[in-house]
């Protein structure tokens, strides 16, 4: 039976599957393992366990070894030729005049590598810069342009909630998101309130759309007829949180009254043709934000 271990190389990233070879590795353990750039360092997240046949894993590679004292060197080596990188990508990107900004410099372990990601407006013409890098540190240079989402994932930061952006601390992979989900809950369409870091509609606006689609399914939708304990009234107002449903009923004094029912006290029939809301139908302003 095969085993297998799941191992991170950055926060909040993806998970490498690899072969323990039998042996058992601690959550947060460092090793060294292979990979198609080399060997890397990385940490353990997924303690040894056995195959799930359904994930349809191929090629699983061994650990190579767990992490010595002198990996660890290595490695903290590797963090401070990053800092110096810094400042001498952007002394180079002064000099060739590019419109460039330097999100984060990534050393491979074994130094077979450097990677730069970096932002621009537009497509850039970095082929001198290359030669020019390549020449200073003497090794196989990578230029990776990023786009607001990615560049918000590496460099962090606080979200409106006040707590560590999602991306930056757990977030494998970016899902879609769209406006027809703030809408669905009931959320206010002002960019400044639905936009994250980056710029974007938030990443968490997915976290609950499932329920709201189904509540969606549930309750009626405003404007509907609806038969009530007080009698029959038209939906002002529903509430997808509290399962509950506010009607205008008009009582004997031929009044309009508005009261608030549980989900469960009320009779309707479900149009199954009610139109669908699209994006199409937003502001300029927000589709910038998709």
């Amino acid at each position: 039976m095969t085993e297998i271990i799941g191992v991170r190389f950055k926060k909040a990233c993806r998970i490498y599957y690899f072969d323990p070879r039998g042996n058992d590795y601690e959550a947060g353990e460092g090793v060294i393992v292979e990979t198609q750039n080399g060997l890397e360092y990385g940490e353990v997240v997924l303690t040894r366990r056995p195959l799930d046949e359904s994930k349809n894993l191929k090629n699983i590679k061994p650990v190579v070894r767990r992490a010595t004292e002198e990996d660890y060197r290595k490695l903290e080596k590797n963090r401070q030729k990053e800092i110096e990188a810094q400042e001498i990508f952007k002394e180079k990107v002064k000099k060739h005049e590019l419109d460039m900004k330097l999100i984060s410099v990534e050393y491979a372990f074994d130094g077979s590598k450097i990677l730069f990601s970096f932002t621009s407006d537009g497509r850039v013409d970095f082929r001198e810069l290359v030669k020019d890098l390549a020449s200073v540190f003497r090794t196989r240079i990578e230029l990776r342009q990023v786009g607001v989402r990615d560049e918000a994932k590496l460099l962090g930061g606080l979200g409106p909630c006040g707590r560590t952006a999602c991306c930056a601390s757990f977030l494998n992979d970016f899902q879609p998101v769209s406006i027809k989900m703030a809408k669905e809950q009931n959320l206010s369409l002002s960019p400044t309130k639905i936009s994250g870091l980056c710029g974007r509609l938030m990443c968490c606006l997915n976290y609950e759309q499932s329920y709201y689609e189904e509540m969606k399914r549930l309750l009626p939708r405003v404007g509907a007829s609806v038969d009530t304990p007080k009698g029959r009234g038209d939906v002002t107002e529903t509430n997808p949180l509290k399962k509950t449903v506010k009607v205008r009923i008009q009582n004997s004094m031929d009044e309009a009254e508005i009261m608030e029912f549980p989900l469960d006290d009320i009779r309707f029939k479900r149009n199954q043709h009610v139109q669908e809301e699209t994006d199409n139908e937003i502001s300029d302003e927000l589709k910038e934000l998709i």
